[in-house]
């Protein structure tokens, strides 16, 4: 356990805080020996994976802890009528990327969401999604510790209660759960997705598409579009893609016409926000550390010495000005820690 922590490199944005103490677990025994610690010692306590879908607005007065449990573990194989399956538990201080690549040597399903920052035990918190997949369409439970009963739990695909970005761990469970292992249920066959636009002309020309082939080709998408929070300071996409009436949609798409808008199973329509704070003239402006990334809007990004404040600012600037071009609001993705 180490005191009075810098976690400016604990977070992608590189937001400058320091944490009361930090301590990494690599067993349930270890994380329960902290979790005790911090108890006797009246501490609050975080969990921070891999930093990529947080902001830090200061100083945290708690025991952050970080997982180093990072086993894989094949549980079974099952089928049904929609064909074979695979159960594998993964431990949630595994790097998701490495995940991704990993999966493939036990099932498919996961091979769209390569190249995703974080960790495994933050996927489900975000209910991440890429390219027409979304982790719960894979995931089967997570288990982990509720904090305020000190309860191991396990919550099944249903009880995480997923929706777009969002599950019960982002609700009832916020900052009172540690996840430490996701099940998936991985398919047996290869049946990849290819409904985005891009991964149809590059399987339309490909020779062989392969589940090897289309992380490369993902991870190509990705890079293109997406700085490398190692090299730009960033949290990925910033803000949600908002999601509106139909009658909305139909409204702006007939004042905008190349507005790209994606209709939902629920009669709703899904917008694109990067277009939306691009034609609201944001796409490569800067507010003093802070600034809108010049080749993915959906991006906002730092030279490393921004401040919350800063970052607030610029958040609040666009969305004010896309709500009143647009009338759409904005919502931000990463969670305040």
């Amino acid at each position: 356990m180490q005191s009075d922590y810098d976690l400016s490199l604990a977070n992608t944005l590189r937001l400058p805080a320091r944490a009361k103490a930090w301590a990494a677990f690599s067993s349930p025994s270890e994380l329960i020996s902290l979790l005790n610690e911090a108890g006797r010692r009246d501490w609050g306590v975080k969990v921070l994976g891999g930093g990529s879908n947080v902001l830090l607005a200061g100083d945290v007065d708690a025991l952050v802890l970080h997982s180093h449990m990072k086993g894989v573990q094949l549980l079974g194989y099952e089928a049904d009528s929609d064909g074979d399956w695979v159960r594998v538990a993964v431990d949630a201080g595994m790097n998701w990327h490495d995940w991704v690549c990993n999966s493939i040597r036990f099932g498919h399903g996961l091979e769209n969401l390569a190249l995703i920052p974080g960790t495994v035990g933050a996927s489900p918190v975000q209910n991440i999604g890429a390219y027409g997949t979304e982790v719960r369409d894979c995931l089967e439970s997570v288990s982990g510790i509720q904090l305020s009963t000190r309860q191991w739990r396990t919550l099944s695909n249903s009880e995480c209660r997923f929706g777009y970005r969002d599950s019960v761990f982002k609700r009832e469970l916020a900052g009172d759960f540690i996840v430490t292992r996701v099940v998936f249920r991985l398919r047996v066959q290869f049946r990849p997705d290819l409904s985005y636009g891009p991964l149809k002309q590059w399987a339309d020309s490909a020779v062989q598409v392969t589940a090897e082939g289309l992380i490369e080709e993902i991870c190509r998408i990705r890079s293109q579009k997406l700085p490398d929070p190692v090299i730009t300071a960033n949290a990925g996409s910033f803000f949600k893609n908002p999601v509106v009436s139909a009658a909305d949609a139909q409204r702006l798409s007939a004042q905008y016409p190349s507005l790209p808008c994606y209709p939902q199973p629920s009669g709703s329509v899904k917008l694109a926000a990067g277009w939306l704070i691009e034609q609201a003239g944001w796409k490569g402006r800067w507010l003093e550390h802070v600034g809108v990334h010049d080749l993915q809007a959906l991006v906002l990004v730092t030279d490393g010495q921004a401040t919350f404040a800063e970052l607030m600012q610029l958040q609040a600037q666009i969305q004010g000005d896309v709500a009143e071009k647009f009338g759409v609001a904005l919502e931000p993705e990463p969670q305040v820690f």
